[in-house]
């Protein structure tokens, strides 16, 4: 079989393990749900101004930003931890000793766990829609809209197996991710938006990050043409990407940690 049929039979794995998990399946896809109805609830649906004459209702800022919010966790969050828990169990070391090469294995959980991202935003726009009359990505914006989508997954999964590096075994894998993506998602504006009297320091320390320019794409998706869609955003995230999938390739270890 080729390297292709490999990995998509290794993917095709990875979605069954994943839906006969149906707690984990549930939870995976009701978390955003869950943060876009705690934030709208707790802090209203007034206007907000997003760009300078560019005012939203909050809703559709949650919507847009839960939807980047659960390509971030899909892709990141889970990645890291469900392959280092794979890493010191031992799967990844018998991986390396079965015919199936390496890559094959990593490409099918990059390749599900995109599909579960593209899912999810999905399902956050159509909930915005329902509830919330929130905007969605149509026409002119919409191809714009998917390909920073896939850039923006691809770039999370990278990173994703790059922390793995990090991480010192399977205990210490959830306060590891989640200390490096909590703060960014804060100061990147996920949870709470980031205007212009923000502290300067959080919105240099924001733009600098992929976060920020993921969700300020993912934005502009969903408003049309009421806020530019910035291919620099595009750039900045396919940069990060690079760099963690250089990383993951050259510190990303198969075998548990002594």
């Amino acid at each position: 079989m080729s390297a292709v049929g490999l990995t998509l039979r290794q993917a095709r794995y990875t979605n069954k393990a994943f839906w006969r998990n149906p707690a984990s399946a549930f939870f995976t896809f009701a978390f955003p749900l869950m943060f876009l109805v705690i934030f709208t609830s707790l802090l209203g649906n007034h206007s907000i101004e997003v760009a300078p004459g560019v005012t939203i209702q909050q809703s559709t800022y949650y919507v847009a930003y839960m939807a980047a919010f659960s390509v971030i966790t899909a892709c990141y969050t889970n990645i890291a931890i469900s392959v280092t828990f794979a890493r010191d169990s031992g799967v990844l070391k018998r991986v390396r000793g079965t015919p199936l090469p390496g890559s094959s294995y990593l490409l099918g959980r990059i390749i599900h766990a995109m599909l579960v991202a593209i899912v999810l935003v999905v399902i956050c726009a159509a909930f915005g829609a329902a509830f919330y009359n929130a905007s969605v990505p149509t026409g002119g914006t919409l191809f714009r809209f998917i390909v920073m989508l896939l850039v923006g997954a691809g770039t999370f999964c990278a990173l994703g197996l790059a922390v793995t590096a990090i991480i010192p075994n399977a205990d210490a894998s959830p306060a590891v991710v989640n200390a490096t993506i909590l703060p960014l998602l804060f100061i990147s504006g996920i949870f709470i938006p980031i205007g212009s009297n923000s502290p300067q320091w959080m919105i240099t320390l924001g733009n600098f990050f992929p976060v920020k320019h993921f969700g300020d794409a993912m934005l502009a998706g969903f408003l049309g043409k009421g806020k530019v869609f910035l291919w620099r955003d595009v750039l900045v995230v396919a940069i990060w990407g690079v760099v963690g999938l250089i990383l993951a390739v050259r510190y990303f270890s198969w075998e548990p940690r002594r």
